[in-house]
């Protein structure tokens, strides 16, 4: 069994009401698209959306797939201070068994074809000694803290190719597979030997900042024109 579990907190800080806004003109946002995308996954069998927003219970209650399942998450797992450490501690007790398939409304350029395809991979990587996936994006150019590089050695060529600068991998938050077992052992969303899904720059996008939500914005209505 897959379980995808859709976190939508109550009072976003940095982009408010990020969940459930009108986004590219479309009523019920990124929640709406979101819900739309992994409607669209044949390899879903239950979609979970926990929060404690009442508008974002309602839209959920109202959504057309009978897959779609409602946790109306305790406020002090709500907060503005709770840690995702927190939430991964609690997915156990709202499921149970199976592979839990952790998203966000926040990556708006996910299709339910791209869900499908995780999810395949996730099966295939555990064929081949994984125990968990997560997406990510690849980094692979001139990556310095605030004083010197980290992704190159200076000491072999200062400005090396960036073909060959070994790559970095940058956690995107489109996806995140796991087995239940994995949440109650390790305490976390992942296992000790996740597989890097890559995934292309477009699909990696995630809201985080007003100004992503604008850009994502524009991405999306370039997209539906087409």
């Amino acid at each position: 069994m897959i379980v995808a579990f859709l976190p939508c907190r109550l009072g976003s800080q940095r982009v408010p009401d990020k969940n459930i806004r009108s986004f590219a003109g479309i009523e019920g946002g990124l929640l709406k698209i979101k819900l739309d995308q992994l409607s669209n996954s044949k390899r879903i069998d239950k979609i979970v959306v926990s929060s404690n927003d009442p508008r974002v219970i309602d839209f959920a209650y109202k959504y057309r797939d009978s897959r779609v399942t409602i946790d109306e998450r305790p406020d002090y797992l709500g907060r503005s201070s709770t840690t995702t450490d927190e939430l991964i501690n609690y997915v156990p007790s709202i499921i149970s068994e199976g592979h839990v398939l952790w998203t966000h409304v926040t990556s708006p350029f996910l299709s339910g074809n791209d869900y499908n395809r995780i999810i395949e991979r996730y099966f295939e990587a555990l064929s081949c000694g994984y125990d968990s996936l997560m997406t990510v994006l690849r980094i692979q150019g001139f990556i310095w803290n605030k004083k010197e590089p980290i992704s190159y050695s200076c000491n072999e060529l200062k400005w090396p190719m960036t073909q060959n600068i070994s790559p970095l991998f940058e956690v995107n938050s489109g996806a995140f597979v796991s087995s239940i077992n994995n949440y109650k052992k390790f305490n976390d969303r992942i296992g000790e030997n996740p597989f890097l899904l890559e995934q292309e720059k477009s699909k990696s996008i995630d809201i985080d900042w007003p100004e992503d939500f604008e850009l994502a914005e524009k991405l999306f209505n370039v997209y539906k024109s087409f």
